[in-house]
């Protein structure tokens, strides 16, 4: 009995070093002088990746001291990489710490850093550091056809979308989607007159972007692919182009109203209310009245003219009515313009050069 005991003692003390030893083996060690006390490795890394992926890179990591305040990182000597999170998200097991980085890929040629841990303590006792190797990553480069919007993501989904004319050769296309696992700040089309993101919320694990993009009139259908990390292949999306010609409303009408036809309208109008005052006069029918005040009363609407709004010296003109939106024109003294029309926080108006654009409320004059 006592020899099974003894064995079982050595099989664990055995098991144990040999743990460690393992851990070790892939460590440098900066100053024999000191005590060592944390050994790392690896938990997990990836054993390919794509340009322009997210991954993570998890230490698990050991410490023979007890009680302490952190285990903290500084890395090193890496290259293509771009770090998502300086700060590890950490979950503990037993006498383990299982730290994960982010890691954005922005080159064929990228190499993972040389992870240096500190143990801080609560007293002053210095500590070695400990180091942890990198190594040159495998990194594949896509060979995209012509629609590839620059994304790699585990997903990317459209929302919603909206077009509506942007002038007399181009219509203007405005969608919402949202990412996971992706660098959704690198998005671009190919081929558009103007793009560029409205708003965008960047997070590698779920993201979000407001985009817009000027397109010819003749585009029936936006079409653009990303690659999906989870089905291995370009998934293509397709926003159908459908004119909106909806009022000013809404957050994303940048068409100027349209009075050109006016006139046209009100001259109809008046010869309505002119054709049944005559037959008043005629038929001595006063049920023709009706056609007089309806007309009259659109005419009357037609010709009131637009509020105009004072904006102050230095206020930004936003392409959309979005925070932190694209700013195309800022003042530089005080304007009169047109209102046409006014979202939350925003107020629509028409530029001096016929352009539309969009003003925040803290921007209109008091008076």
């Amino acid at each position: 009995m006592i020899r099974l005991i003894f064995l079982g003692l050595f099989f664990l003390t055995t098991l144990s070093a040999n743990e460690v030893n393992a851990i070790q083996d892939n460590n440098i060690s900066l100053d024999a002088s000191l005590p060592k006390v944390l050994y790392l490795n690896f938990k997990s890394t990836p054993h390919r990746v794509i340009k322009g992926e997210i991954f993570p890179i998890t230490i698990k990591t050991l410490s023979t001291v007890k009680d302490f305040s952190n285990i903290t990182y500084e890395l090193l000597n890496y290259n293509g990489l771009k770090l998502l999170n300086e700060l590890p998200y950490r979950e503990e097991d037993s006498r383990y710490f299982y730290d994960t980085f982010y890691f954005l890929t922005t080159d064929s040629d990228a190499k993972i850093p040389d992870f240096k841990a500190t143990l801080n303590g609560f007293d002053n006792t210095i500590y070695r550091d400990t180091i942890l190797n990198g190594f040159k990553l495998n990194v594949v480069t896509l060979n995209p056809k012509k629609y590839f919007a620059n994304i790699v993501a585990n997903s990317f989904e459209l929302l919603e979308f909206k077009t509506t004319a942007y002038d007399d050769d181009h219509n203007i296309v405005v969608f919402v989607a949202t990412a996971t696992n992706c660098d959704i700040a690198s998005f671009e089309l190919k081929d558009a007159y103007k793009q560029g993101i409205e708003s965008i919320t960047e997070s590698h694990f779920n993201s979000k972007l407001v985009y817009y993009a000027v397109i010819k009139k003749d585009i029936e259908n936006l079409s653009f692919s990303y690659f999906n990390l989870l089905q291995n292949n370009f998934v293509r999306l397709n926003i159908p182009i459908i004119v909106d010609d909806d009022s000013v409303t809404t957050q994303t009408d940048l068409k100027p109203k349209d009075q050109s036809h006016d006139r046209v309208k009100m001259l109809l109008a008046s010869a309505i209310a002119l054709i049944a005052f005559l037959l008043i006069l005629w038929r001595k029918k006063y049920i023709y009245l009706v056609f007089i005040l309806i007309p009259l009363t659109y005419v009357i609407y037609i010709a009131i003219p637009s509020k105009e709004v004072c904006i102050k010296v230095g206020s930004k003109i936003y392409l959309l009515p979005v925070h932190n939106g694209t700013i195309f024109e800022k003042t530089n003294t005080v304007y009169h313009l047109q209102k046409e029309g006014s979202v939350k926080d925003f107020v629509k108006v028409k530029l001096k050069n016929e352009k539309i654009g969009w003003v925040k409320n803290e921007d209109i004059c008091k008076d």
